[in-house]
């Protein structure tokens, strides 16, 4: 062994990958453009922790998490609170930011991955037609394989040759605008956990947390807004949420989240790209972290059992193929029923809620699923939703287009080529890019 291995930048699923692959026998060295402990944003965050263990990382110790609470659903005018059921056993796990990457850079730094801090990377090197490399501020590193974790606008992805077939851009209903803050708690308010939908119209959710010593806001939005929208828009949220403060406690940052289908194409020779650099988040809400983490194995084992060391489309593609199979014919799917969300009005939102036509059960599943695969369905209730819908006509108009478009969505992730060659690949990715042109 002893082939190297390089990781672009430290995002959740690529530093689990180097965990694996260093613990293996690899040789693999991080390069991370932020500063040693800069890494997290000032807030917490959930995921499951069943993808710690797929990864081979240990649990956290007990103090550091708590378990997620369930979510009250709402419409915009708020008149009607659906509440998760989450099973206990099936609960996320809520830790701080920070925290999340220093379990995972410990662990790695144990399995023996070399981590350097302050280097900005800024494109791959290509060698014919080969990722063998990755140029920085500090200079040129080479390696056998490139694996791409610099996120939604990496420089590796987007300066890669047309050749390679990679979808590079990011259109704006496929990111997620965020802004989040902890604010002070003026008083303790019975329902604790309410996400909004469409609140004033807006093409977005927002979640309005009573924590113990804060309230937890998020605004997200499928367009550009500024500190002045937030300002008025969280005054907008005080007339029903009185536990929201004025006072911010922590974060107050704006980031950008991937909210779309993952990428068509995320291998290539010498390159395999990895979380929101291969968009693995859910695309209803921007969770991401234990997808990517479990990519991080599906990655590490195509790696390994390329015995012949080629890392080339035809012995990395197992990695597209398998991650497919297990994650992406149920994320992509929901990249369609996303589409639906931002088409629909103010009142249509409040009739799906006000109606029955969603329901304590399908917010359950909806918040919590990555694979609308693994759905049960109750032929009695899809007929009985069917009526619904065609009391409303706006609906009557759209629904079903959403359902078509999500029939795609599946039927093409479901004959994804189960080995590679060229001419059978780049016909499923054009079909795949197809199915979402909406």
């Amino acid at each position: 062994m002893g082939k190297k291995i390089i990781v672009a930048g430290l995002g959740h699923g690529g530093i689990a990958a180097a965990a694996i692959l260093a613990k293996a026998g690899y040789d693999v060295n991080v390069y991370e453009q932020k500063n040693e402990g800069e890494l997290g944003y000032d807030w917490t965050d959930i995921f499951a922790p069943d993808s710690l263990a797929v990864a081979g990382i240990p649990m956290p110790d007990e103090d550091k998490y708590t378990y997620k609470e369930n979510m009250t659903f709402y419409g915009p005018s708020e008149r009607v609170g659906l509440k998760q059921h989450v099973p206990e056993n099936d609960l996320e796990i809520k830790l701080e930011r920070k925290d999340i990457y220093a379990h995972l850079i410990n662990h790695a730094l144990g399995c023996g991955v070399n981590i350097t801090y302050g280097c900005k990377v800024n494109r791959p090197i290509i060698l014919g037609s080969r990722v063998v490399g990755i140029s920085t501020e500090k200079c040129d590193f080479f390696g056998d394989l490139i694996i791409d974790a610099c996120g939604m606008n990496s420089p590796v992805r987007m300066n890669l040759p047309a050749s390679f077939g990679i979808e590079k851009n990011v259109a704006r209903h496929e990111k997620i605008s965020i802004y989040r803050a902890f604010y002070n708690k003026e008083c303790d308010v019975t329902d604790k956990y309410k996400v909004i939908l469409l609140k004033d119209g807006k093409p977005g959710i927002c979640w309005v947390a009573t924590e113990e010593n804060h309230t937890d806001l998020l605004i997200g939005r499928f367009e550009d807004f500024d500190m002045e929208e937030v300002l008025r828009f969280s005054d907008l949220l005080r007339q029903t949420n009185p536990s929201l403060g004025t006072e911010v406690l922590r974060g107050g940052q704006f980031v950008e989240i991937p909210t779309r289908q993952p990428l068509s194409l995320m291998i290539g020779d010498g390159y395999a790209a990895i979380g929101d650099s291969a968009f693995m988040t859910v695309p209803l809400i921007g969770s991401g972290i234990a997808n990517c983490l479990r990519a991080s194995r599906i990655l590490a084992d195509a790696v390994i059992a390329d015995t012949d060391e080629k890392y080339n489309c035809e012995t990395l593609w197992s990695y597209q193929y398998n991650f497919f199979k297990k994650l992406g014919s149920g994320l992509a799917p929901l990249a369609s029923a996303k589409m639906i969300l931002l088409d629909l009005s103010v009142e249509e939102a409040d009739y799906l809620f006000d109606s029955g036509m969603i329901n304590e059960d399908n917010i359950t599943i909806g918040a919590s699923f990555t694979s609308i695969n693994s759905m049960e369905i109750d032929i009695l209730d899809v007929i009985n939703k069917a009526k619904l819908v065609c009391k409303n006509t706006s609906l009557l108009k759209k629904l079903p287009k959403c359902g078509l478009n999500i029939g795609k969505a599946i039927g093409v992730c479901s004959v994804i080529p189960k080995t590679y060659s060229y001419d059978r690949v780049m016909a499923w990715k054009k079909r795949y890019e197809a199915a979402f042109k909406f």
